[in-house]
């Protein structure tokens, strides 16, 4: 049984179930006082961190505004994420780069709008930035192979190089003119083991002992996200993460801490949003067959795009009650990839029929930004915020 409570109110509920009545599935809504108390919660618990949103997660202009005006920063992966950003009034210094992979010609777009720092991983894009950014302060992101089989969407191999690798970097950043600024990583999206976070901090310490002797005072490290939202499985509290990561940094650099960014996504947006999506028809492969097939319309392509391999399993709510069974969930398309949930199968009534609503909880983060344009040619994910 879902427990609503740890999302919302009754008040908040009950007003966001007479909006859904109003309009037609699926969409997403999106409580803007859910974030705002997450961001706060944030900021609570680590008083000494910035905060940089990762815009990725949620570009809504209502959530970059809401954040903006509550003083956050907010970690930039294109013009387009940032073009947004600056609309709201944003200052440029309260901007990061933090894609590690991108075009000359954007580099040179974030320094003539005055963003100044800047995340590498690799020798040519350094180069890129020391030609189009001269004097920026860069950070560089260091691999995580740590951490892979504890978070539920692994971010490793893609992004980030070895710590020695890294450290070689930072060295010639200064030779190139840069300001060899820090060094940042990524534990992995919905972690849930925080002794990654002290493996990750080893290594930093090292390169900041290690760089020390090459007469560069790095002054900055970059947490990345992580931070788990709560989905089916059980997750620590934020005061929990907050404070183990703060005995691990204080046992790697005692009282003088650098300055600490955190970039949190998922962690802030998640929780805020529900999914409204409607049954379109209940049928079983065979006669004798242990499970219904419950198709929904909404699906992989249209925001359900994180079930794929069931990494995040969403909660889930149905007003009708009685006697239930396991079913398999899928979506309205004609691509045979379309199912949500076939291994980690959900409970749902025996009377469900084509009609019938089910709310998807926790569906604030990567659904509308994952959602398609026209597969099939359905509109992309529909949002309200409320």
């Amino acid at each position: 049984m879902l427990n609503i409570d740890h999302y919302f109110d009754a008040p908040t509920w009950i007003k966001l179930k007479d909006f859904a009545k109003t309009q037609e599935t699926p969409f997403v809504m999106i409580n803007l006082d859910s974030i705002k108390k997450k961001y706060q919660k944030l900021t609570k618990y680590f008083p000494m961190a910035k905060i940089y949103y990762a815009v990725k997660a949620n570009p809504a202009i209502e959530i970059i505004r809401l954040l903006h005006e509550l003083g956050s920063c907010f970690d930039i992966a294109s013009i387009y994420e940032l073009e947004k950003v600056l609309s709201v009034g944003t200052h440029p210094d309260r901007i990061s780069f933090g894609n590690t992979i991108k075009k000359i010609k954007d580099i040179r777009n974030f320094y003539e709008k005055g963003i100044r720092l800047f995340a590498t991983d690799s020798e040519e894009d350094l180069r890129n930035i020391a030609q189009e950014a001269p004097g920026s302060k860069v950070y560089v992101r260091i691999l995580m192979t740590e951490g892979s089989e504890t978070s539920d969407w692994s971010l490793s191999r893609k992004f980030g190089c070895h710590p020695e690798m890294a450290t070689e970097l930072l060295i010639l950043a200064q030779e190139l003119g840069l300001n060899p600024y820090g060094v940042s990583f990524h534990v992995g999206s919905q972690q849930r083991d925080i002794g990654v976070w002290d493996s990750a901090l080893s290594k930093v310490e090292f390169m900041f002992h290690r760089l020390s002797q090459e007469g560069i005072n790095l002054k900055m490290i970059n947490l990345g996200g992580g931070f788990p939202a709560h989905y089916l499985q059980k997750t620590h509290k934020v005061s929990t993460y907050a404070k183990e990561i703060l005995k691990f940094l204080r046992d790697d650099f005692g009282d003088k801490l650098p300055e600490i960014i955190l970039e949190p996504g998922r962690s802030l947006v998640a929780e805020s949003g529900i999914i409204v999506t409607e049954v379109i028809l209940v049928s079983r492969k065979a006669h004798n067959d242990f499970y219904r097939w419950v198709y929904t319309d909404i699906g992989k392509f249209s925001g359900m795009i994180e079930t794929l391999e069931e990494a995040i399993r969403y909660p889930l709510h149905c007003d009708k009650t009685g006697e239930s069974e396991e079913v398999i969930i899928a979506g309205p398309t004609c691509d045979s990839m379309d199912i949500l949930y076939e291994h980690n199968r959900y409970a749902l009534p025996l009377n469900l029929q084509p009609g019938d609503r089910l709310y998807w909880f926790a569906t604030g983060a990567y659904t509308t930004s994952y959602s398609s344009v026209e597969f099939n040619g359905f509109p992309p994910l529909k949002a309200y915020y409320l």
